[in-house]
């Protein structure tokens, strides 16, 4: 007996890159995902549906089984940890770049930096492997404020072309990683579903490695 697969994607960017990579592959939501205040969405595929989350919640659905499959940031898989879960395929989408940020000229305090970033994990792994110290405060966004209103030295984002930084004075200094949306899936998810979660992951492989880029 066939169960619904559950495939969970991110709001925002990865959803408008990933829907078009989905329909290359077969896979298109029976209604307009955009046009709906709805966070779940069946498909044309009999046994598969769709959810609607914010990134960093995509993991952790499909780390204890609520989604079998997902679709989100390296940045997200990065914090998270990466329990529970494999990560089969680069989707080659929403490319951009987690980094370091600071003030122009401003002093690198190699005793105590303090760090403003929501990727707390990241950026104390990151800094303890310059062997420097750091007091990490957690933001969820308007991370750009936090050096111009000496709420910290540093930041932790995200960068994409670099434009917001500018506009509010700063300079990206360090490359953490590069990051791109990987399709992750429940370690258990294979056993119980083999047969429509492997033909999904084939059927987006296939789409991936025809070297697919978003427009």
């Amino acid at each position: 007996m066939l169960h619904t697969v559950t495939l969970a994607l991110t709001k925002g960017r990865i959803l408008k890159e990933s829907l078009p990579l989905l329909r290359e592959a077969g896979i298109c939501p029976i209604e307009d995902i955009f046009d709906s205040r709805k966070l779940m969405f069946l498909t044309n595929i009999q046994h598969l549906r769709l959810l609607i989350l914010r990134g960093v919640d995509v993991p952790t659905y499909v780390q204890f089984g609520a989604a079998h499959l997902g679709i989100t940031g390296k940045d997200q898989l990065l914090e998270h940890g990466g329990e529970g879960y494999y990560e089969p395929l680069d989707l080659k989408i929403a490319k951009c770049r987690l980094m370091t940020a600071r003030l122009p000229n401003s002093e690198v305090k190699l005793e105590r930096t303090v760090v403003a970033t929501k990727y707390v994990n990241v950026a104390r792994g990151f800094y303890a492997g310059l062997g420097r110290q750091t007091e990490l405060i957690k933001l969820y966004g308007a991370m750009e404020l936090a050096p111009l209103l000496d709420l910290s030295d540093e930041i932790v984002d995200i960068v994409d072309t670099g434009n917001t930084l500018a506009a509010h004075g700063l300079v990206a200094e360090k490359l953490i990683s590069n990051i791109s949306s990987r399709l992750i899936v429940n370690k258990l998810a294979m056993k119980g579903n083999f047969i429509v979660v492997n033909k999904i992951i084939n059927s987006i492989r296939n789409v991936v490695g025809s070297d697919y880029e978003s427009n």
